[in-house]
Parts: structure tokens; sequence; C-alpha cells
């Protein structure tokens, strides 16, 4: 079975069937999905009824089971980002969401409001901004894992040789995995990132292209989901890989991030910086060692670069990282410490040279993938660098940018694009183009874990750190804020539903999304702001003498003040949290 998808289809309706018909060039399949029974076959064209309602689609997300039943998802827009080596590499930009039933008319009115919840869950997923595809490559994989395989793995489907942790709608194809005879209506897809721009240094043309592939193994969002599970899988894990296509020749350098992998959390309670707190009762070298042992077969050495604070609420974390190390004394490991903040602070960004100059030596030993024209291997990557902050965004993007281009750079060298003694950093279009590339990756992983655009994006795009950058930061921050304490709860429900963390039992006698919220949720805060209120009324309608006036303004000001730290206090009971899988059990 080749390695690819069909790329052109149409989706055929009818009271009792979906139809996908495959339009590409000699396709006869039909793939029949009976919105009765549920079950899928294998048919040709001429068993499509006339009478079906039809439309072009762009491929098939899944299937998910919801109260209603069955939903089969596809994806109804596309946008083109550009070639991967006479590849075509698209965005899912729009989905539809069909229902197998018919009818609404057999869920009680609790199934019915459960199942627009979930569908509203659904919805929210998928307009996040960050799935790819290509129905003839294979995206998941790096150049340098897919130079080394057998011709069994090239026969192999899309979807079977695919990086499962890679795979975001792996849970939602599991029908269609079942059923290899219908592969190649099953398309992979990732969530991440993908940039693609022809660039030219001194006359000479190349393709540079950034891949951030997002694991979908502990996923989540950024309160929600921090350290590893039993399993070593590290929350907001991100593969990036930038890669150069020259004369025929590729090169690629891979780097990866992830939550400091010790068993944590940092529960949202109405603090602007919740306190993190490490289990103390688990076994973090067993979860440790299972995460290290994954990430050196995968990538061979280790690198750890951990950016976190050496003081304050992340000295902690940053200690504990440091003592596992030590603990599993491995050759392979090796644990590089740099204060971030401390070491930039009153905006001296330069002195991230210190940290580029003390890994130096390190980036060479890893080196980087390059295959030249004829297709040999001239030189591998022998591991990666690990890079993390306490988010694994805004700092870990900044000094990954820093990472590949001096692997870029010392790769142009090799591949004759720069001249002996010329830096890419001189190169001003190309410098442009890469810190916007590496500003919009940054922008589009914090968008998918924290919510907001990533912070300190001025320095990535410019070098510099600016005024306006600070502004900018400030706002993004006060956003997070918002969303990690209100909203957050739905959006990590969204991805467990999406994912299959969570699966819908339209049997189940109590629902999870109708559990009560106390009283006090509701009402202290409106008591606060209704005290807070006629304060400002009070001020504003000043009595006959000042005196009265003062009174009633020291009740309610006393009243809004106290109430607020009632709810500060109580801050875990205000804020959205999830509903359908219980977090604390997987810390």
């Amino acid at each position: 079975m080749a390695a690819t998808t069909y790329e052109r289809l149409k989706l055929h309706i009818t009271p009792e069937k979906f139809y996908v018909e495959a339009c590409d060039d000699g396709a006869d399949d039909v793939l029949v999905i009976d919105r009765v029974s549920t079950e899928v076959t294998l048919s040709v064209k001429k068993d499509i009824p006339p009478s079906a309602v039809t439309r072009p689609i762009f491929g098939i997300l899944g299937t998910i089971h919801l109260v209603a039943g069955n939903y089969l998802i596809v994806i109804t827009k596309k946008t083109k980002i550009g070639e991967f080596f006479n590849h075509v590499i698209w965005k899912a930009t729009d989905f539809d969401v069909l229902s197998y039933k018919k009818t609404m008319l057999h869920l009680t009115d609790i199934q019915l409001q459960d199942n627009k919840t979930f569908l509203a869950m659904l919805n929210h997923v998928l307009n996040v901004d960050g799935f790819y595809f290509s129905t003839t490559y294979d995206l998941t994989h790096t150049l340098q894992r897919l130079s080394n395989t057998s011709p069994e793995f090239q026969e192999m489907s899309l979807l079977e040789r695919a990086d499962q942790r890679f795979v975001w709608n792996g849970h939602l194809l599991r029908e269609l995995s079942a059923q290899p005879e219908v592969h190649r209506f099953a398309l992979p897809v990732l969530h991440g990132f993908i940039t693609m721009h022809s660039c030219s240094i001194n006359g000479k043309y190349f393709d540079w292209i950034l891949i951030s592939r997002r694991s979908c193994f502990r996923a989540g969002v950024r309160y929600y989901v921090r350290g590893i599970d039993s399993e070593g899988h590290a929350a907001n894990f991100v593969e990036t890989e930038q890669i150069v296509h020259y004369n025929g020749s590729r090169a690629s350098f891979v780097q990866t991030r992830g939550s400091i992998p010790l068993f944590w959390s940092q529960r949202p309670n109405l603090k602007y910086k919740p306190l993190p707190l490490i289990n103390k009762v688990a076994n973090h070298m067993d979860g440790f060692q299972r995460h290290f042992d994954s990430q050196v077969i995968i990538y061979g050495k280790q690198v750890i670069i951990n950016l976190v604070n050496q003081k304050g609420s992340e000295k902690p974390l940053e200690q504990a990282f440091a003592t596992m190390v030590s603990s599993l004394a491995s050759g392979m490991i090796r644990y590089v410490a740099f204060d971030f903040h401390k070491e930039c602070k009153n905006m001296r960004w330069d002195r991230l040279s210190i940290l580029m100059d003390q890994v130096a030596e390190m980036q060479d030993e890893l080196s980087y993938f390059l295959v030249d024209s004829a297709g040999m291997v001239v030189a591998s990557q022998e591991g990666v660098f690990r890079s993390n902050c306490m988010d694994c965004l805004d700092r870990t993007n900044v000094i990954q940018s820093l990472l590949a281009r001096r692997s870029l750079q010392a790769q142009l060298q090799r591949l004759g694009v720069l001249h002996v003694g010329q830096k890419l950093e001189e190169q001003h279009d190309f410098e442009k183009i890469y810190k916007n590339a590496w500003a919009d990756n940054a922008n589009a992983c914090a968008k998918q874990y924290a919510g907001t655009g990533a912070l300190k994006t001025d320095f990535t795009r410019t070098g510099k750190r600016t005024q306006l950058g600070l502004v900018m930061d400030g706002w993004n921050s006060l956003i997070r804020y918002y969303k990690n304490n209100f909203s957050d709860g739905f959006r990590q429900d969204s991805i467990d539903l999406f994912l299959g963390n969570y699966s819908v039992d339209e049997l189940e006698s109590h629902s999870p999304l109708s559990v009560p919220r106390d009283l006090k949720f509701l009402a202290l805060p409106i008591i606060m702001v209704v005290a807070f209120s006629m304060c400002i009324i009070c001020l504003l309608m000043a009595g006959d003498t000042w005196t009265e006036t003062l009174a009633y303004v020291l009740f309610w000001g006393v009243a809004s003040i106290g109430t607020f730290f009632i709810i500060l206090y109580n801050g875990k009971d205000f804020v959205d949290a999830p509903r359908l899988v219980q977090k604390e059990k997987m810390d």
C-alpha cells in the first residue's frame, strides 16, 4: 500500500448513509458509513445513490461518539502552506461535524444540553489554529527518522507509519485504523506550526522550513497540565525541526521542549502566579527515567537547558530537576541551568550570549542531519537540546531560535550558500524572515497551551527588547490571567474529549457536566461587584454632610474589600476547573 491518502474527495449524504468518494485519477473507491449501524465498508462509485446530497471535502478527521450518538468530522476548507520536496502541505481551516442521527427526539432535556456542550467543546478545539496535513508526505517524522527506515515502512499507509505522539486525530480515526483496506481515507493530522519560505542569500536560492509538532500525550492547558504522567509523557511537549533544502541537499536541526519532568502541579487559584507544588509521595525517579529513556531512544543524547528562576517559587523545581539528573547519572544526559530572568534583567538581552557560549561545544558535538543530492547521509544529529522554562513557551522559544540560528549558520556555510566569514545576522532580508517565523512559532505554541500569544516576541522579531514589547507582554499576561482562571476548565475538557481521554457514555446516570457549583461561587462575586458599585455611587452622590458620605463609603468599601479577600482566600473554588477528567489524579 502506497504511503498516500486520497486528496480529492466528495461527500454524498443520504438519510441512511454517508458516502465518501475518492476523486483522484483512476480511483473508484467509496467509503460507506452506515448512519444506523455505524458500520464502515468499502464500496465503488456505482453504489452512490443519485438522490444523495453532494459536497466537496478535503479530508476525514474522524468520528466521535457523543450523547446523541456518533458524529463524522470532515475538513471543509484548507489553505496551502507550501511544497515540501514536491509534496504539498496544507493547513485545515474549517471543519464540519455531522450527526449520524437524523433527529434528537430520543434525548431528554438534560441529554440535549449535555450534547450541546460536548459539541461546543469539540468545535472549540477545531477552532484553535494549527492543524496541518499532507496527503503524500509523513509530517509526523523528522528527516533523520525518515532516512533510516525499512522498505516495509515505506509501503505502510500514512496512518500506520505515523509517529503517534503527533497524530492529533488518532482517537478520532480509531474505527478507520482498525480496517487497513480503508486507510487511504484516514488522514493523520498534525497540531502545531509550519511555515515555509523560499529564500536567497548571495544569489543562491534555498527553501527554509520550520515545523513544530505538539504531542497529544499529556496535552492540555497551562495550569491544569504540568510535569509528567506515570508513563513519562511531559506536558506541552513540542518537537521543533528546522529544515534547509538547497540544490537537492537537505539539512535538519531538531530541538525539543517539555515541562519539567517531575510530578508537580500549579493549580489556578486567582493569584497572578500560583505556587508550584512538587508531589511529595510520587516516585519521581520512575517517571523521570521513563521520560528520558524514551527521549534517548528517539533522539540520542540530551542536553537539558533549564531556564527557570533560581530563586523564589521556581527555585525548588530547578533544584529538584538538577538533583534528579545527578541521581540518574547517565552519560547521555547533560544539565545546564540558566536563570533567564536574572541574567537578562534590565533588558540586558545581550547576555544570552553567555548561554550560547556555554553550550557551543555541546552543540557542535550534537551536530545536525545532512543528506546530499545523491541521497547519501553526510552527517547525523547525535542528540537534541531539551529546553524548558515554567510554561515552555516564551523563554524557551527565545533560546531555541538562537540555537537554531547557530546550526543554520553552520549548515549554510557547509552547503556553500554563505561565504567564508559571512554571518547570518548580516543577511538582513533573510534575518527578517527568520525572526518573524520564530516569533510566529512562539505565538502558535503559546495560543495552543496558554490561550494567548507569546511574550518576549519583540526580541525574537527584532533582536531587541522594546518598551512597546513590554506593554504588549503586560496585555497578554492580563489575558492569560483571565483565561487561566475563568475559561481553562472548559478548554481542558475540550482537549480531553477530542483526544479520547474522556469518552461519552449516554447511559451514565450522573453527567459530569451537571455538577452544581457552590452557591458562593455565584453569590460572592456579585456581592463584591454590588458593594464596590455602591461605594462609587456614594462618592458620586455625596450626602448633606461628609460624615454621612464617609460612613457609607467606608461601609461599602469594607464590604467590597472583605468580599474580595474572601474570594482570594478561597480562590480555587472560583476558578473554572475541568469536569470530565480529574487532573489531580494525573499529577
